[in-house]
């Protein structure tokens, strides 16, 4: 149909509902059968599955159906002139494919799936009764049908499934390709996951291989002995790490800068990623789009409105982040301190290990508590859209997992100078919690997996008693539907299974960074550890969870700051264990080698923030590009303006004919060729 086999059908997307026995004698419209009906009007192509015990309907859009609904969505793609401009259907040849070939990407495709379903609604002049199993259930005039069916219980979920051509493509190419210890698809990612797992993979990826230069410092610094020379070694190596981890990052954003590009993520500006009206609170305060509209022309009482938004929804947030920052000095830095005591103090073994077990339960019910409060405090903000939400409660919670991570090894190594016993909790903390997390990360999806076909299987025996053959799974959807999403463990809502991941890169990189000089091995553990994290994040996604729902995150968004606010730690605490080492009498007088250790310190504060400004974020290519873009758009637009107005009758006196010139399309398609 387009030379890029997109008139292949393709099912991405599955609706689950239960089985039930048909009568044909029963009056009315079964609802299952109207909804079957209502996907196949608007576009759909349908398959209908039968389980053990639940129906699926596969749905799968041929292309001029996600165009049509891209088009009414008024989905803002790019050009090849190299602006993005609204989808038309008509004019489907002046925008630009993704690096597979295909017209949407997956995140698009989505987005017009999920309009599409929902779209269902009844549109006759009056209610209709529908049944399911002798159950009536009333469809109102303008409901969405598959809202209504959920509500019922009906629907059970919608869910993407897998494409198994390009899933066993990726398995082969990545999850299980372990030659390639770094080396990704991260465009055949981008295709199949969408914009925010294919970052997180790019990331990993590239941190992974950075990783391997201070991997091999410390491996040296811990297989050799410096003798005299260690208090000499060491702060080279603190200074080395500090560079390599500010140079990572400026090359980081490079890089995400030119796979944005390269993949045409510009997202303008538009009405779907604009303000939202998310509460009330502190008086009568409208969005920015609510105030235009209310006030019309009236400049001084819009500008007064903009900066009442402005101004209440800072304070919304310092008062919410004020609010966590009190909790946690108040409430878990006590606990953790305490914790961080009696385990210094205590001798048994045994009494460590109840000890650390009974800790673990409550931390884990103090983070549940927290990210509770977070998500409760988020609704009260005056967030843009759901990514600022995500990163607002990232900010939050990390500050749970910050201290609950971080202060008892500070305990160990700032107040009580205990080297031994600092190693003895880096050992822990990096090898056998990242062992053991790996191992709970890909086998609890494993189990939860075979425990739900193991309860579906007894269930169809009970419901078949006289029966004694072997009961399998047929179909290769319902076994995706019994697979466990890839979900946050702290807030489905706002945050997919990326945040868990995130989360262990941050306190991996704050733990390795943070105390470098007195466990210089661990980024060798650490690089072992990412470069296993790869492929075992891969075989997750592609064999153990249902296909993640795609998010149009084009940045690693919070998580950048948080690293960067690590390594403003990591100066300060090695900057500390390097006074410890060079003053072991505890003298802390003011001598060459200490003023040097503060000389250094503020030092390298400076180059931390001076290399952000020394090296641009973005390629030449990438700014080469988009300027070319835009000096390019800016001068068709004023031709065919300049074109407009002189074929007019009347230039300014009358009226200017509203017809649009003929050769529009063809000059943007022309000036992109050539």
């Amino acid at each position: 149909m387009n030379g890029f086999g997109e008139d292949q059908i393709v099912f991405e997307i599955a609706v689950v509902v239960p089985k039930r026995n048909l009568k044909e004698e029963n009056e009315g419209y079964d609802c299952v059968e109207v909804l079957v009906n209502e996907f196949r009007n608007v576009g759909f192509v349908v398959e209908r599955v039968i389980g053990l015990s639940d129906e699926f309907i596969k749905l799968a859009a041929p292309l001029e159906t996600l165009g049509r609904a891209a088009a009414k969505l008024q989905m803002k793609k790019p050009t090849r002139i190299g602006i993005d401009l609204q989808f038309e259907w008509e004019e489907v040849e002046a925008f630009v494919r993704q690096p597979d070939g295909s017209l949407f990407s997956w995140c698009e495709r989505f987005q017009c799936y999920h309009h599409l379903i929902y779209e269902t609604v009844n549109k006759k002049n009056s209610d209709v009764t529908l049944k399911f199993d002798g159950k009536e259930i009333q469809w109102e005039v303008g409901e969405s049908l598959l809202q209504r069916l959920e509500l019922e219980g009906i629907v059970k979920q919608v869910f993407p499934v897998h494409d198994e051509t390009k899933r066993k493509k990726l398995l082969r190419n990545w999850a299980l390709n372990c030659w390639d210890f770094t080396n990704q698809p991260i465009d055949d990612i981008y295709t199949y996951f969408g914009t925010k797992i294919a970052v997180y993979f790019a990331f990993l990826g590239m941190y992974t291989r950075w990783m391997i230069f201070p991997a091999a410092f410390g491996l040296i610094l811990q297989l050799v002995d410096f003798g005299s020379l260690q208090l000499l070694v060491l702060p080279a190596f603190f200074i080395s790490i500090v560079l390599w981890a500010v140079l990572f990052f400026q090359f980081w954003k490079r890089k995400n800068s030119a796979l944005s590009a390269r993949w045409h993520l510009n997202f303008s500006v538009s009405t779907s990623q604009g303000y939202k009206l998310l509460g009330r609170e502190w008086g009568s305060l409208q969005s920015p789009m609510e105030i235009t509209k209310n006030l019309g022309t009236d400049k001084t009482k819009e500008k007064e409105a903009f900066q009442k938004y402005e101004w209440f929804s800072y304070l919304k947030r310092f008062r919410n982040d004020a609010i966590i920052i009190l909790s946690i000095v108040c409430l878990q830095l006590p606990f953790e301190l305490a914790y961080a005591h009696l385990y210094e103090v205590i001798k048994s073994d045994i009494v460590k290990f109840g000890l650390t077990a009974v800790y673990l339960l409550v931390i884990q019910y103090f983070t549940k508590i927290g990210g509770k409060i977070s998500i409760r405090l988020i609704k009260h903000e005056n967030n843009e859209n759901t990514e600022y939400k995500a990163d607002s409660l990232v900010y939050k919670v990390f500050g749970l997992y910050f201290m609950q991570s971080y202060i008892g090894v500070f305990y160990h190594a700032l107040l009580h100078r205990n080297f031994m016993t600092l190693r003895q909790v880096l050992i822990q903390r990096l090898i056998l919690s990242e062992v053991l997390e790996n191992l709970l990360e890909n086998s609890l999806p494993y189990l939860k997996y075979n425990y739900k076909k193991y309860r579906a299987v007894r269930n169809k025996r009970k419901c078949e008693k006289g029966s004694t053959g072997k009961i399998q799974f047929t179909s290769r959807v319902e076994k995706e539907y019994l697979k466990p999403t890839y979900s946050a463990s702290i807030c489905e809502e706002l945050e997919d299974g990326l945040f868990d991941d995130f989360l262990e890169l941050a306190l991996q990189f704050g733990m390795i960074m943070m105390f470098a000089c007195a466990f210089p091995l661990a980024f060798a553990f650490s690089a072992l550890n990412n470069i296993a994290e790869i492929r075992t994040d891969a075989l997750k996604l592609l064999a153990m969870l249902k296909r993640p729902v795609p998010r149009a995150a084009a940045t690693i968004g919070a998580w950048l700051n948080i690293f960067q606010f690590l390594i403003l730690m990591s100066i300060c605490t090695n900057s500390a264990l390097l006074v410890w080492l060079y003053d072991q009498e505890g003298k802390w007088k003011i001598e060459p080698g200490l003023a040097a250790i503060l000389v250094m310190e503020h030092v390298l504060l400076l180059i931390k923030f001076g290399f952000s400004r020394f090296l641009p974020e973005e390629p030449a290519w990438v700014r080469a590009n988009r300027m070319k873009n835009a000096t390019q758009a800016q001068d068709m637009c004023s031709k065919q303006l300049l074109r407009s107005i002189s074929g007019g009758e009347k230039a300014f006196g009358g009226s200017i004919p509203r017809k649009r010139p003929d050769g529009l399309k063809k000059t943007v398609i022309q000036k992109a060729t050539d």
